[in-house]
């Protein structure tokens, strides 16, 4: 039961990793965009 758990846990902080560093992308092409509008 421990070894399921503690998979599970791993699982979820594996994808808590990737939705982050997606976030972080989207951020980063939104705040790209500022910038070119900014330089207009």
């Amino acid at each position: 039961m421990k070894k399921l758990f503690a998979l599970i846990c791993i699982v979820f902080f594996l994808s808590a990793c990737n939705t982050m560093e997606g976030f972080g992308k989207d951020v980063q092409k939104v705040g790209s965009k500022v910038e070119g509008a900014a330089r207009k």
